[in-house]
């Protein structure tokens, strides 16, 4: 079943809507599964736009040295992708972005006019530029740069604003269309690090992610969860828990996700899987059963 990439446009008809009615009781459906047959290597962050599929990526080349403190992790070594793909998943392009050290794409979003991306040096505390990418002519385009590392990037069409969130999404940013900071603000939630997002309603934003709970017998369960993110009041919605997982074992929220609806059900895109797991990458949708 092809990824059904009509539904582009941002915000999403009802979308806010139909999230905010999602629970811990709700029942998901898997009803399509798409392969993607190229190296993924690890995915990031997803997006819909003039009937394409829009994946960034970050190839890793030496992996950063850990830090009890992550912003004194080594940088590490990497190239930044976002690949283009149709309906079916083939790639059609392959959009090379990010410099020198910055090599980290974020979570992505289409604005009905553009794609938005960040690249961000692998560590916390560090620098990111902002890229918008044509979804025509499949060509990036350097925005602005920031002091921070920044995860996932969106623009409101409505409002002009750009939103974001740093290492872990524990502080919150807005900026108006020239890159000028118009708010910073600390996430009071701390339920999920938020990985990918997209704007759900004007100046209503829908992220996604994951938080690693330590387990008793050692190694960590992956923790998934969606919010309704409120940047001009700094208040959390609504937020709720996903545990659908993988073949892999990761939870489906962990890094790409785009919700759609027609309004009348609401599906959910997910690439949580890194081209070396077990069945490699692949784009899995499930619709939100209707309630018993």
């Amino acid at each position: 079943m092809p990824v059904p990439t009509t539904a582009d446009t941002t915000p999403v008809l009802g979308l806010a809507d139909h999230v905010a009615r999602i629970g811990r009781s709700s029942r998901w459906e898997l009803v399509g599964e798409v392969p993607l047959d190229f190296p993924t290597h690890h995915p990031q962050g997803m997006a819909f736009a003039s009937g394409l599929i829009f994946l960034s990526s970050v190839q890793i080349l030496d992996e950063p040295v850990p830090a009890a403190d992550p912003a004194l992790r080594t940088p590490g070594r990497g190239a930044g992708h976002v690949f283009v793909l149709d309906a079916d998943g083939a790639l059609m392009s392959d959009i090379t972005v990010g410099e020198g050290a910055m090599y980290h794409p974020g979570g992505i979003d289409y604005d009905g006019e553009n794609v938005w991306v960040s690249l961000a040096e692998y560590r916390a505390s560090s620098r990111s530029i902002i890229y918008s990418i044509d979804p025509v002519k499949h060509t990036a385009r350097e925005r602005f740069r920031v002091d921070d590392h920044i995860g996932w990037i969106l623009r409101d069409p409505g409002s002009d604003l750009l939103y974001g969130g740093n290492w872990g999404s524990r502080h919150l940013y807005t900026w108006d269309s020239d890159g000028r900071v118009l708010d910073r603000w600390e996430n009071p939630d701390h339920y999920i690090d938020y990985q990918d997002a997209q704007i759900a309603a004007p100046g209503l934003l829908l992220c996604s992610g994951i938080s690693l709970l330590p387990l008793p017998a050692g190694g960590t369960h992956e923790l998934g969860g969606l919010a309704l993110v409120d940047p001009l009041n700094r208040r959390i919605s609504h937020n709720v828990p996903v545990s659908l997982f993988s073949d892999a074992g990761h939870v489906i929220t962990r890094n790409p996700v785009t919700l759609t609806t027609d309004t009348k059900e609401i599906l959910l895109h997910a690439a949580p899987d890194d081209g070396e797991d077990i069945r490699g990458t692949r784009i899995l949708t499930y619709r939100m059963m209707p309630r018993a």
